[in-house]
């Protein structure tokens, strides 16, 4: 007698930590540009105004 028998193949693919060093990174980045710009912005036309 022929048994078949159902065998589960599990494949796991390990998603490596540089990528997510890589877009947590670039995330930053763009917060400290976008906050520095903020700062720049407020200096030159809001305080600049007032001296």
């Amino acid at each position: 007698m022929e048994q078949n028998k159902d065998v589960e193949i599990e494949k796991r693919e390990k998603k490596s930590d540089s990528s997510k060093v890589g877009v947590a990174l670039i995330k930053y980045t763009t917060y400290l540009i976008i906050f520095f710009g903020i700062i720049w912005f407020l200096i030159t036309y809001v305080f600049g105004q007032l001296l």
